[in-house]
């Protein structure tokens, strides 16, 4: 028997849903704060429709997209749950843009003696939305500060 879609969903009915074992489901809570399932006596998650909209949407960045946990932290802190909730019942991303709004978000700027001009234009390459961009450049900028902790390191 089907459940209504509009009922709770156990982890397990979650996770068969999801096609994702149940402790994959428990890690997501501690890394995602907006994931928060009811629990009733015993510790018994139950998921609440919007609950599993916002997984099926962290599932399809991190699984599909191939987001990091890191990425998908970002895109929440910036866009909100509702987003991801949307990302989980259409399956299809739109391109955001970062809020620089928040203190904590800042453009990255990368030095330019690090950027490197392409030689020529490879034809047919596909076009960045402006989140890959933004997360690409935010890798770029994480490790040319690792770089310089490890020439700083090496150096001393």
């Amino acid at each position: 028997m089907d459940k209504s879609p509009d009922a709770f969903r156990t982890i397990s009915e979650a996770a068969e849903e999801l096609d994702l074992p149940q402790h994959v489901l428990r890690f997501w809570e501690t890394r995602f704060s907006q994931i928060k399932p009811l629990k009733r006596g015993g510790g018994r998650r139950y998921y609440r429709p919007d609950d599993v909209q916002l997984l099926k949407g962290i599932r399809h960045l991190l699984y599909d997209q191939g987001f990091t946990i890191k990425g998908v932290q970002r895109i929440l802190k910036e866009q909100g749950a509702r987003h991801l909730v949307a990302i989980g019942e259409t399956g299809s991303i739109q391109p955001i843009a970062p809020q620089t709004s928040d203190e904590d978000v800042h453009p990255v700027v990368v030095p330019a003696e690090t950027r490197h001009e392409p030689a020529f234009e490879p034809p047919n390459e596909p076009v960045l939305g402006q989140v890959d961009r933004y997360a690409l450049e935010q890798a770029l900028a994480e490790l040319l500060e690792c770089k310089r902790i490890l020439d700083a390191a090496r150096d001393a």
